[in-house]
């Protein structure tokens, strides 16, 4: 086997340099390598593609990988973290049975019956912030979308079971991203549990009080037995398995743990890097202002989110900073031939969805946020895959850009934000993540009022 040329670098080393400067290292191996790169993995070659027509071959003629079967610290994340009947870790008829039923409340009425809620959820908490008083958007973002998720998946919007499913996941989430577990988590002789005053202990702590959290909730709800309710966790205590037969409590439990954290984790990111785009670039900010005033005040949230414009933005945002940078891995069962390589089997093939996106001959002008593209071209979903495409791909793809749209247009309409400091913003890597290392910082201005939205644009001619 003849593989695709790639760095020799230490792996160890490699991943510090995603985690530091994701964007500047991957373009340092496209432009180096090419759109097909191998990185050994001990005995295991891990290649990575970003040729649109690469991707679609391998996509419609390999297998799916499951997560154990990747060679140890390469999974993005471990069956404990996540439970051993997690749609991550299920495949074949199993897979087949569980993802509808998840992906349900991700679209259809369901999806548009939420629409309301998201707008006045980011109207109670934007409007929390004090007027000229810098804030981190991502902090703010994240309390939207976390909410949005555990009403959403659980059907939980206020009480004390809300409030203590919201302090643990803001706890698990907040901790994955400091220094010291990232230390930890790179570190395998220091992933111990001596309790949870350790470093690694606390972390499975959290993890434990989430799902003991989670499997309670699914047996009260069971006892409840409301088919009337629309949240994931009504769909599926009601739903069958392959066989006919009832989920069980601990797959209903870890069916669950992904689709609240997902939700939040990857829509923060998306949702923080568009505010900063939209900020940083004034003459976008107001032509999405137009549009949006074109609605009126108050608008129905349907037609917010058929905006042209706004599509295009949102797009663009998942375009130039996707998150996440990389699809879940597959495996080759069967020789392939890629590119002119042939691949055996056990080659583990991942779509590097950043530098697919950074294409040249794809998006002219790659490194320029120019939403008009999407308003001119409709794109493969082998060339814009900032979710993932076939049977693998996000069940909330649809949803975060749903969301994406009325985010950003209740913000924008109705409140005056300004960034702190308008030069380029740095990014970091962790768990597949492309996020802003500072979170961007912004200052809101107090309200836009009526008045502001529907003055005409005039010339003065006297």
């Amino acid at each position: 086997m003849t593989l695709p040329p790639g760095p020799k670098t230490p792996l160890w080393l490699l991943r510090h340099q995603l985690n530091t400067n994701p964007t500047g290292f991957l373009d340092g191996l496209y432009k180096r390598y090419g759109d097909i790169i191998t990185i050994m993995s001990d005995s295991t070659p891990i290649v990575y593609v970003s040729n649109p027509s690469a991707i679609k071959q391998y996509l419609t003629n390999t297998k799916e990988i499951t997560i154990s079967s990747l060679p140890p610290g390469d999974s993005p994340i471990t069956v404990g973290q996540m439970g051993q009947q997690g749609i991550l870790h299920l495949e074949g008829l199993i897979h087949k049975n569980r993802r509808p039923i998840l992906m349900k409340v991700y679209h259809g009425e369901r999806m548009n019956a939420s629409g309301k809620s998201i707008c006045e959820l980011t109207k109670q908490i934007i409007s929390q912030q004090t007027s000229n008083k810098t804030f981190i958007a991502h902090e703010i973002l994240s309390k939207i979308t976390l909410q949005v998720a555990i009403e959403v998946v659980i059907g939980l919007r206020e009480g004390k079971r809300y409030e203590k499913i919201n302090h643990l996941y803001t706890s698990c989430i907040k901790y994955e991203r400091t220094s010291l577990f990232n230390l930890v988590k790179d570190l395998p002789f220091s992933q111990i549990d001596f309790g949870r005053l350790s470093p690694w202990g606390y972390h499975k702590y959290l993890l434990r009080e989430i799902f003991e959290f989670l499997y309670n909730e699914v047996k009260e709800r069971r006892q409840e037995a409301d088919p009337s309710r629309t949240d994931m966790l009504c769909d599926l205590i009601f739903a069958c398995d392959e066989t006919g037969k009832l989920f069980s409590d601990e797959e209903v439990r870890d069916l669950l743990f992904l689709p609240i954290l997902a939700s939040r984790d990857g829509a923060t990111h998306s949702l923080t890097w568009l505010l900063y785009w939209v900020h940083h670039l004034p003459d976008v900010r107001q032509q999405l202002l137009e549009e949006l005033d074109s609605l009126g005040e108050n608008p129905d949230p349907m037609k917010i989110v058929a905006l042209p414009y706004l599509n295009a933005v949102c797009c663009e945002s998942l375009r130039i900073y996707p998150s996440p940078v990389f699809s879940l891995p597959r495996v080759v069962v069967s020789p392939v031939e890629i590119m002119g390589y042939e691949l055996t089997p056990g080659t583990v093939l991942i779509t590097n969805i950043y530098s697919t996106h950074q294409r040249e001959d794809v998006y002219p002008e790659a490194k320029q946020f120019q939403p008009e593209r999407f308003l001119q071209k409709k794109y493969s979903p082998y060339e814009f895959i900032p979710f993932g495409s076939g049977v693998r791909s996000c069940i909330a793809g649809s949803f975060s850009i749903f969301q994406m749209k009325l985010v950003l247009a209740t913000i924008l309409a109705n409140y005056k934000l300004e960034l702190v400091n308008n030069k380029a913003e740095s990014q970091e890597h962790a768990n597949d993540q492309c996020y802003a290392k500072s979170g961007v910082k912004m200052v809101m201005h107090g309200q836009r009022q009526p008045l502001e939205k529907s003055k005409p644009l005039v010339s003065n001619l006297f």
